[in-house]
């Protein structure tokens, strides 16, 4: 087969005919070539083949059945113009070639040859046909595609003569500008509206199109000037065109408007930056491997979490190695798509275990197939441990019932909570101003030996964060100024105030303990147990204020109880009218009402130096019989001890040193378990002990054992007022005479210091000032006694009542109560007393009612030397009782009025001062001094003449 014919090797040819000649030619084709031969009879046969086989020529013979071969041609002609039809005939003439000519033949053969070389030329020729045909078309195809590429409109499209200037502008590049482009025509192509606005862009597009008239392909970026529609970025590509002998007969500039492509490309770099920046920063770690877990990338940021770089995370082998063999089912990937929220734990190159969150999804991503998202959330995870951890010991706090439990259990979930073993809490003792360690761990102890107790001044660090308030964390605690332990091996601490508590530490022997979520946890532990501390403090508060209620309600009661005694006892002792319904009223009142279980009263016999028993009431079941009240004796019953000290004395529990005395066997045995004894004493007299017993221990608090000794002194005093009643009403005393060596004596002091002789006979009265006494002065002038007196401290005024030559009477305020004025709380009457220089001599009644000893006794008490000098007995006359009756008459302003005119000498004929002179010296108006005398006057007239007058009255009602 020749070269020529290897066209037809994949080409299609349809003969059409019955003409020997046709059947020659397809076996010719058939044997030296591979082409596809078809052979038809008729005209609508080859119509049909070209239709459905689209032969790539057709072969026909003039003579067809019914038809020409022209027919067929003009037939296949309405089908397709670019198909080659070859007519072939033997008779043939110039018509039949015109006509087939413009029926649009391709070739018009005349079979003139022998048959064998005529084949064979129309097998050259049935080739040059075909190969003629696909020429065309490939021609064709270029001419439609330089078309289309010119007209594209993508892409603007320029064509410049070899001088550069435009000749053709496609419709894209027209619509670049709103300028008439063929007015532009045949300008050189830089200097055109496209680019001439901007001297950048003239100088690349003249640049690039100097370059392919120069025979290069050259490109160049340019930015279309501002005012071109809108401000356009063109990628603009020149190539010079040559004709077959090499020479330049144009060049096309191509450009593409890339603006969207470089804003694209600019926000994608941004976009890459930014995706850079966040894959460097952000705090989750992606990686990508293949199916067998070989990396394919690894994030910039790898080192947050695991502590290597990328390179050496990949140098350590498959992602199985870092993140473990089983951390997910393929299948279930394949089948999901995505695994999310897979927890694993991971070690980083310092050897710190981490847990982390994995999300794994299939992706393609060039190599890659599974992408791995780690995120680190060991802090979380530990935040949600401690946090639990904190949850129990906050209910743990709410079963604390003191300071000391919750300090324990700080201590002991600290571990736990913020992973650090020393820790301690220090309270605050507001009696010292210290801070006391409460409880400490045993690393504490290890790490900083035993903890002091810290003075609340500020200067240590525990002591600082109390006062001032303030959380203290320190990365290296042996930096800080205010450590006093310079020894201690911890490194990391913190101080945190527990409040008005104390303060709570904890620390670890490495430096850097404390990260932000340690720091947050201690205070939160702290909050945690200052609440439980300050809920304690509330609820002790509120106990003990329940107690005081109690206490005081308790109190309250009782001394209800006991006012309401007091009431009634102080009812009755008013009512008394001897020694004997009071004592028996005060007894009886003590235990009615099951107050107390027994009270007796008793008084000293000094024959035998005991307590005898004169009243008493309650259970006594032979109690006072079954003792022996010594005074004195050691462990001696209370009523003795208070007889022999005069003070109150408070057992309250019997059953205490129940071995040491017999009694307290014998109280016990009548459920005798607290006992008060009160001594009755008025004025330093004493009327005897009252001794209580209750059946209970601590019966006697405060306020009873106060109230029961007011009451003491309530009935001593009713007992001295019934003592000083009987003896005004006694018809006999006693009167006894003392000599008295004092210089402490006001009357003996003034009398050796006047060198005068004074002498009282009366008229002292007890008034806020002081004690008013007059006195007559013999043998030396008052003003002498006068001077004297303004000498002594114990006198704070002096006022001359009378005077005479040589003496006169003085009235006396002192500052200290006068002796007269003990007597007569102890119904002793102090008749006179005498002083001069060397000597002083007392007189004093004692009604025989009171006892001679007790009035001895007080006296001797009084002055330092005191010797008794005479004693008899003196029988009253019936005017003693009118002469009391008179005196509690007058009020003591009254009876001041009158002694003062009495001693002045008012009453003497003629008067020694008048009523003016005698008001005067007592500072008041002469009226009112008139009114006074007037007043005391008639009410001892009254009292003189009232038992006279009452027989009168009686007669006279007998004569009605």
């Amino acid at each position: 087969m020749t070269p020529e014919t290897r066209v037809l090797d994949s080409s299609t040819v349809l003969l059409v005919g019955a003409n020997d000649w046709v059947v020659r030619l397809a076996e010719t084709l058939e044997g030296r070539t591979d082409a596809t031969v078809t052979r038809v009879r008729t005209k609508a046969e080859a119509l049909d083949a070209v239709r459905e086989r689209s032969p790539d020529c057709l072969v026909s013979e003039y003579a067809l059945e019914r038809e020409t071969g022209i027919d067929l041609l003009r037939a296949v002609r309405d089908e397709t113009a670019t198909l080659p039809v070859l007519l072939c005939t033997a008779a043939g003439s110039e018509a039949v070639a015109s006509e087939a000519i413009g029926a649009g033949v391709t070739d018009y053969v005349a079979l003139t040859e022998p048959d064998a070389r005529m084949t064979d030329e129309l097998v050259d020729r049935t080739e040059r046909a075909v190969r003629s045909a696909r020429r065309s078309v490939t021609q064709r195809e270029r001419a439609r595609q330089f078309d289309a590429v010119f007209d594209d409109s993508r892409t603007a499209t320029w064509v410049l003569d070899p001088d550069g200037s435009l000749t053709r502008a496609n419709e894209t590049a027209r619509e670049m500008i709103d300028v008439d482009v063929e007015a532009t025509l045949g300008e050189p192509f830089w200097t055109l509206p496209w680019w001439s606005r901007s001297d950048a862009p003239n100088a690349d597009v003249r640049q690039i199109v100097t370059d392919a008239l120069g025979g290069e392909f050259v490109n160049a970026v340019v930015t279309q000037p501002p005012g071109v529609d809108d401000q356009r970025v063109v990628d603009l590509s020149a190539r010079p065109v040559e004709n077959e002998r090499g020479a330049l007969v144009s060049v096309v500039v191509e450009g593409v408007d890339i603006t969207e492509r470089v804003e694209l490309e600019r926000d994608l770099r941004q976009s890459e930056e930014l995706h850079r920046v966040t894959l460097n920063n952000m705090t989750d770690t992606v990686l990508i491997t293949d199916e067998d877990g070989e990396y394919t990338y690894v994030c910039p940021n790898v080192h947050f979490i695991f502590g290597y770089t990328a390179d050496e995370i990949r140098e350590q082998g498959t992602i199985d190695d870092l993140l473990g063999e089983d951390l997910f089912d393929r299948a279930e990937l394949a089948a999901d798509g995505v695994l999310k929220n897979i927890e694993t734990t991971a070690t980083d190159k310092a050897g710190r275990e981490h847990t982390l969150l994995v999300n794994v999804r299939e992706v393609s991503i060039q190599d890659g197939t599974v992408l791995f998202s780690c995120r680190d959330i060991t802090k979380r995870k530990r935040r949600e441990e401690a946090l639990t951890t904190l949850h129990e010991t906050a209910r743990d706090f709410l079963y604390a019932e003191t300071h000391q439990e919750v300090a324990q259990r700080v201590v002991d979930d600290t571990p736990g909570v913020l992973n650090l073993d020393a820790s301690a809490v220090y309270l605050f003792d507001a009696d010292t101003n210290d801070l006391r360690p409460a409880a400490y761990s045993p690393a504490m102890k290890s790490l900083n030996g035993p903890l002091p107790v810290v003075h609340a001044d500020g200067e240590a660090i525990p002591s600082y964060s109390f006062v001032e308030d303030e959380a203290l964390f320190f990365d290296d605690v042996h930096g800080a100024d205010r450590l006093e332990n310079r020894a201690t091996d911890l490194r990391s601490a913190t101080y945190i105030p527990l409040g008005d508590h104390g303060v709570f530490v904890a620390g670890s022997d490495r430096v850097g303990a404390f990260d932000d979520v340690t720091r947050d946890l201690a205070d939160l532990l702290a909050a945690t147990a200052e609440a439980a501390l300050d809920r304690i403090s509330r609820e002790s508060r509120l106990r003990e204020q329940d107690r005081t209620l109690q206490r005081q309600n308790k109190q309250l009661t009782a001394l209800n109880r006991i006012n309401e005694t007091i009431r009634e006892i102080d009812q009755a002792v008013v009512q008394a009218e001897t020694r004997e319904e009071i004592d028996h009223a005060v007894c009886e009142l003590l235990t009615g009402a099951d107050r107390f279980r027994f009270a007796w009263i008793g008084t000293v016999d000094p024959a035998t130096d005991t307590v005898e028993p004169r009243a008493w009431a309650g259970t006594g079941r032979g109690y006072l019989d079954s003792q022996s009240f010594a005074v004195g004796v050691e462990h001696a019953e209370p009523a003795g001890r208070t007889a022999a000290t005069g003070d109150v004395t408070l057992v309250t529990n019997v059953a205490a040193e129940l071995r040491d005395a017999q009694w307290r066997k014998d109280a016990l045995a009548r459920d005798y378990l607290s006992v008060l004894s009160i001594p009755l004493v008025y004025n330093d007299l004493s009327h005897g002990v009252l001794t209580v017993y209750a059946p209970a221990r601590d019966a006697f608090d405060d306020t009873t054992k106060a109230v029961l000794a007011e009451l003491g002194e309530t009935v001593a005093s009713a007992l001295s007022a019934i003592e000083r009643k009987n003896a005004l009403l006694t018809t006999s005393m006693t009167r006894v005479e003392f000599d008295v060596d004092d210089p402490g004596f006001v009357l003996s002091r003034l009398a050796r210091d006047a060198g005068c002789t004074l002498s009282y006979q009366g008229g002292v009265r007890q008034s806020t000032e002081g004690s008013y006494v007059f006195v007559t002065v013999e043998d030396t002038a008052l003003e002498a006694v006068i001077e004297a007196a303004s000498q002594l401290v114990a006198i704070d005024d002096v006022r001359t009542i009378s005077a005479g030559e040589d003496g006169g009477v003085l009235r006396l305020r002192l500052t200290q109560p006068f002796l007269a004025l003990d007597l007569a709380d102890h119904g002793a009457v102090f008749r006179e007393a005498t002083a001069d220089p060397t000597t002083t001599t007392l007189v004093i009644d004692i009604p025989d009612s009171i006892e001679v000893r007790t009035i001895t006794r007080l006296v001797r008490e009084t002055f330092s030397t005191v010797e008794l000098s005479a004693k008899r007995t003196l029988d009253q006359t019936a005017t003693h009782d009118p002469y009391s009756k008179f005196l509690d008459k007058l009020t003591e302003r009254q009876l001041e009025v009158i002694q003062t005119a009495y001693y002045s000498g008012y009453f003497e004929s003629p008067r020694e001062n008048t009523g003016e002179d005698v008001a005067a010296t007592l500072g008041i108006s002469p009226p009112a001094f008139y009114a006074h005398a007037r007043t005391v006057q008639r009410k001892l007239f009254a009292t003189l003449f009232e038992e006279n007058n009452l027989p009168i009255a009686a007669s006279a009602e007998t004569v009605e």
